[in-house]
């Protein structure tokens, strides 16, 4: 049900409420000033209601609720005195909006006394028991029902505010989904061409059929980033970890880094294999973007964790001191793209110098990444 819908629905059995009152009233013949001061009373009374059960007013009654409150109090007892039980109707009224604008417990000891002084003027007045009893029940149902269809229609409003939130949500992940797969795929891969194409360059004159070897890895280095980013428009994409080592080991031979690769892991899933893939090329990118690397190694193994076989993936190189200065001029978010993508699969993603003075990114992920997987962080 839209909004607007619940809303009208409210109103309706609000106007149905004020004009029985009305009715009532009308049924016992009063003069032109007391039935002009009727009128006069029902349609504040209604704006009144309409105000403390609107949703889009809530920020007014914050401000002046309690004195609406009051207002309304005035115009439901004060006509009682000249209509007497025909009127005692609208204390149902005053009881809702007692519920609405006033905190629990309080409200419901003031709806109490809403219904006992409605009921002890009915007495007042000399009005016989059934009469009385029929005024106290119909105040309190009347009260209730104001209470809960406001509530309601509150909280459609509520769920269709969280809806358009969600919605918002969903269109800022995709974004930083689609950002972050751009980031990872042609960071590398426009690496890649370019250290090829200079390469190419030099070798053009002195070794031609060298150059054109790498012209054959430019043109499937490219072809591979299309079919990449044609992936990320798709929406996923697995990506191989044997087949990034190898690619990774022939641009960082390339540009002429001593490579050691190490990898004795067993085989993991394709979610976690996808990850750790991803780690080497943003890694081995931030090598050939940020450092002056001479030397770089890729280890990965297989440990047991707490919960199961983690694999531990360590890309490790000589240029921590350039690296690290790159990195802050450059104010890239590759890092950050791989915390995110390793703590998504329950894992846990370190990076920075160590004692020997090489720079290294470690990624440790379950083997069978699961739903609720996730490493303890360390001591």
């Amino acid at each position: 049900m839209p909004p607007q819908l619940a809303f009208a629905v409210v109103l309706i059995v609000l106007f149905g409420f004020v004009l029985i009152a009305v009715l009532n009233v009308i049924s016992e013949r009063p003069g032109p000033w007391l039935m002009g001061f009727c009128v006069v009373s029902s349609v504040a009374l209604f704006a009144l209601q309409t105000v403390h059960s609107a949703p889009r007013a809530q920020r007014f009654r914050d401000r002046y609720g309690l004195w609406t409150l009051g207002a309304q109090a005035v115009l439901t007892y004060v006509p009682a005195v000249f209509f007497g039980v025909t009127w005692g109707g609208m204390g149902g009224f005053l009881a809702g909006s007692c519920l609405l604008l006033i905190a629990a417990p309080v409200c419901w000891a003031v709806f109490a006394a809403v219904v006992v002084i409605t009921g002890g003027l009915a007495v007042a007045s000399g009005t016989d028991w059934v009469d009385t009893s029929y005024l106290v029940v119909s105040t309190v149902l009347t009260g209730l029902i104001v209470y809960g269809l406001t509530r309601l229609s509150n909280l459609v409003a509520e769920v269709h505010r969280a809806r358009e939130e969600l919605a918002d949500m969903a269109v800022a992940q995709e974004r930083l989904r689609f950002a972050r797969d751009l980031h990872d795929l042609l960071g590398f891969g426009l690496s890649a061409i370019t250290l090829k194409s200079e390469l190419t360059v030099r070798l053009l004159d002195t070794r031609p059929e060298r150059a054109r070897e790498e012209l054959v890895g430019i043109l499937q280095i490219s072809r591979q980033a299309l079919a990449d980013v044609r992936a990320v428009a798709r929406g996923y994409r697995e990506m191989s970890l044997d087949a990034e080592v190898a690619s990774a080991e022939d641009v960082l031979c390339a540009a002429e880094i001593e490579v050691r690769i190490a990898l004795a892991c067993d085989p993991v899933s394709t979610r976690a294999g996808t990850v750790l893939a991803t780690v080497i090329r943003e890694g081995v990118t931030n090598v050939l973007r940020h450092s002056k690397a001479q030397h770089c190694v890729i280890e990965a193994n297989g440990v047991s964790g707490p919960g199961g076989r983690i694999v531990r993936l360590v890309l490790s190189n000589d240029g921590v001191g350039e690296t690290g200065r790159g990195e802050a001029r450059d104010g890239g978010s590759g890092l950050d793209n791989l915390r995110t993508r390793v703590e998504e699969i329950g894992g846990r993603l370190t990076a920075g110098p160590d004692a020997t003075g090489w720079f290294r990114l470690t990624a440790e992920v379950p083997q069978s990444p699961g739903l609720s997987a996730r490493l303890p962080e360390p001591a």
